[in-house]
């Protein structure tokens, strides 16, 4: 009998601490600061979907779009830390630290970092009426013709608004920003004609591109990409320029580490599954999966990185 109780007793150690890994019933929320039907949002959707049967859970994905993702931020900030509210955020949670005067949650402290899912890479074009061909060829224009040239910005503070003020910064010219509502209006005023350049992401441009309504002049990461291999990186000219659009998973501050770990091991199984991966790079965005430690440290270079570039160029938020 002794014996019996010395083989239970590791088994039941073994069970107790499996169940305390374990999340809660009820099905895990994901928070998602963008509207339905967007990139966020499908990310997010096809995230969800591989994460649920890891888990062994219901995972979905829920909509509290406005004030460039605080408002999800928020939510998941102030959500008890049993890992059944998530939020997947966006490269905006960076710009937003400087961006907004006061925010009701630290970006930093309120959070525990999950894992990086994605970034999407972007592309300047230029319609092709403008007289450039390349990144050198824009700087001389832009320097020639001060204020005569325009950039059509998605949303203010938005990562491509950023992606166009940092070229502005660092290449020391001065472009003239025309905001929209939106990525889709803004990309069609540039195949009219009506506005001259854009950062947009490769996956809403590159038909265009390789339909020649649009000229390709540098894409946004530091080497050379897969999908556009003719197209040289903006760094080829401007050494150290670099600016991608990134997606991330977060939990509210205090999980239990043994929770922690199991959302994010499952988020990067998820990330490294074969279908998920397509489905990422069809989107146009690039797979990333890292451990959360390097993650949050990933955010907190981003928030100093972001900081300068929103401060040079003095954005406020809508």
């Amino acid at each position: 009998m002794k014996r019996r109780h010395l083989l239970i007793a590791p088994a039941a150690a073994a069970l107790a601490g499996a169940a305390r890994a374990q999340i809660g019933g009820a099905p895990i929320r994901i928070l998602v600061g963008a509207p339905a039907g967007g990139s966020t949002d499908t990310l997010a959707r096809t995230l969800s979907a591989s994460m649920g049967p890891l888990l062994n859970r219901t995972v979905i994905v829920e909509n509290r779009p406005g004030a460039g993702g605080n408002i999800a931020a928020d939510a998941v900030a102030k959500a008890a830390p049993d890992g059944n509210t998530l939020l997947l955020s966006f490269t905006s949670h960076a710009i937003n630290a400087t961006l907004y005067p006061t925010l009701p949650f630290d970006p930093v402290k309120d959070f525990t970092a999950l894992t990086c899912v994605a970034t999407s890479p972007s592309v300047l074009v230029a319609h092709p009426s403008v007289p450039a061909n390349n990144v050198r060829e824009l700087i001389a224009l832009a320097k020639a013709k001060p204020g005569q040239l325009n950039f059509a910005i998605g949303g203010i503070g938005s990562s491509l608004h950023m992606a166009g003020d940092a070229f502005k910064m660092q290449s020391g010219t001065f472009i003239v920003n025309i905001p929209y509502r939106g990525t889709a209006p803004a990309v069609q005023d540039v195949l009219a004609g009506q506005v001259q350049l854009m950062f947009a992401a490769v996956g809403n441009v590159r038909a265009h591109i390789k339909a020649g309504k649009l000229k390709a002049l540098g894409v946004t990461t530091a080497r050379r990409l897969p999908s556009l291999p003719e197209v040289p990186a903006i760094a080829e000219t401007l050494p150290g320029y670099e600016s991608s659009a990134w997606f991330g998973l977060f939990g509210p501050a205090g999980l239990p580490p043994e929770v922690a770990k199991r959302i994010s091991d499952s988020a990067r199984q998820a990330i490294a599954q074969p279908e998920m991966r397509k489905r990422l790079e069809t989107e146009g965005a690039i797979p990333v999966g890292n451990a959360p430690e390097q993650f949050s440290a990933f955010v907190q270079s981003e928030i100093v990185r972001w900081g300068k570039v929103v401060k040079f160029s003095g954005a406020k938020p809508e």
